[in-house]
């Protein structure tokens, strides 16, 4: 088989946790508002639209390489399945980044597709519209195609637009809601409203649209989190949308909102405020059907997650296992899970020898550098994450 080691397309530097296994497609390049205080992406980067016809080339340069991938699987006698052979050997040698992408998006056969990066429904309806349709058509394999969005750029869409571009082969729309409190929204330059994320999420939901929204634990700090877990239950019990993800606040070096931690005028929550936040917020969740995803390991616990209604007990008896634990053990409990050792407090019992093992960290790190020195240990491994 005859390979281009040219062969390439352009991708941006981000999607979902949960589209990892996607085929990733840049329509737009960065962020168009780009001005939040928490986020650490596409800072120093100017936005811009990529022409349609720009786009369609990389559709068509990710299908010639999908295509000379399932030649290889063929050829070696898989019947153009990828098989861990297949990939073995397209990618043996140097490949471009996006053409290690197809190869690995065809060997996890997900189907899905993301559309990077943060706000692709800026585009022209008819832009997008354009670049759906012959998307679908190039890849008729595609099951579900999905992308980020601004809620303050889906309320400037009507809804028939937004059912166009369903109809064009659109399924879901991730929205970065982060908080449903006015106050907070200002305070971290979002640039939207409570009102508004209500309204967008209310939007693409009568366009036929899956809707994911992203809430943002610790976001309100010490001062705020009352507000930010009832509000943001308020604003997700109005939508009442698909997903509700959890992407819990780190504040590395790199954040703009680390300016406002060094001054004093933001503080971060402990993991335990956190754990109490968390409890408000689920609790407050009412009279919606969403699924709940803590499905990224920058939370504290990944078994927050479930179906509402019929979840939400046992979502709050996760929080309150953590909360019932003696303070040594939940402080075994966090190095662990920030050291990515732990996804519940349950595993504290079914891995007693890694218990004992971060007991001995805890110990050294406590001799090294003092009682606060494990608080900066955990700090560190959780904002390697970001």
């Amino acid at each position: 088989m005859h390979t281009e080691l040219d062969l390439d397309f352009e991708q941006g530097p981000i999607r979902p946790p949960n589209e990892a296994q996607s085929l990733l497609l840049r329509l737009t390049r960065n962020c168009p508002w780009n001005r939040c205080l928490f986020c650490p992406v596409y800072k120093q980067r100017r936005f811009s639209l990529r022409p349609v016809a720009e786009i369609k080339a990389d559709i068509e340069t990710a299908r010639r390489i999908a295509d000379e991938i399932t030649a290889a699987s063929v050829e070696m006698g898989h019947a153009g399945t990828v098989t861990d052979a297949v990939v073995n050997r397209v990618l043996a040698g140097r490949r471009p980044p996006a053409y290690r992408s197809i190869a690995f998006w065809m060997y996890y056969r997900t189907g899905a597709c993301f559309l990077q990066d943060a706000d692709n429904l800026v585009m022209r309806t008819e832009d997008i519209v354009e670049v759906l349709a012959f998307l679908r058509r190039t890849f008729p394999e595609i099951r579900r195609v999905t992308t980020y969005a601004r809620s303050r750029t889906v309320v400037r869409k009507p809804v028939e637009a937004l059912g166009r571009i369903r109809e064009a082969g659109l399924d879901r729309v991730h929205i970065g809601l982060e908080t449903g409190c006015d106050a907070l929204l200002r305070f971290m330059q979002k640039g939207v409203s409570a009102a508004q994320h209500v309204d967008a999420g209310r939007r693409l939901l009568a366009a036929g649209l899956e809707v994911s929204e992203y809430v943002m634990p610790g976001l309100g700090g010490s001062a705020m989190w009352r507000e930010h877990a009832r509000d943001t239950a308020a604003v997700l019990n109005a939508i009442n949308p698909h997903f509700i993800r959890l992407r819990s606040l780190r504040i590395p070096p790199r954040v703009p909102l680390h300016a406002k931690l060094a001054e004093g005028t933001f503080r971060l929550q402990t993991d335990d405020e956190l754990a109490a936040e968390l409890a408000l917020f689920v609790d407050a969740l009412d009279g919606i059907t969403s699924t709940v995803a803590s499905d990224h390991i920058m939370n504290l616990m990944e078994d927050v997650s479930g179906k509402l209604p019929e979840d939400k007990g046992r979502m709050l008896a996760a929080i309150r296992a953590y909360q019932d634990l003696p303070a040594e053990e939940r402080l075994v409990y966090r190095v662990g899970r920030r050291g990515g050792v732990f996804r519940s407090v349950g595993d504290l019992a079914r891995d007693p020898g890694a218990c004992s093992r971060i007991r001995g960290l805890i110990e050294e790190v406590r001799r090294r550098e003092g009682p606060d020195g494990v608080e900066r240990f955990i700090k560190e491994m959780a904002d390697q994450y970001i």
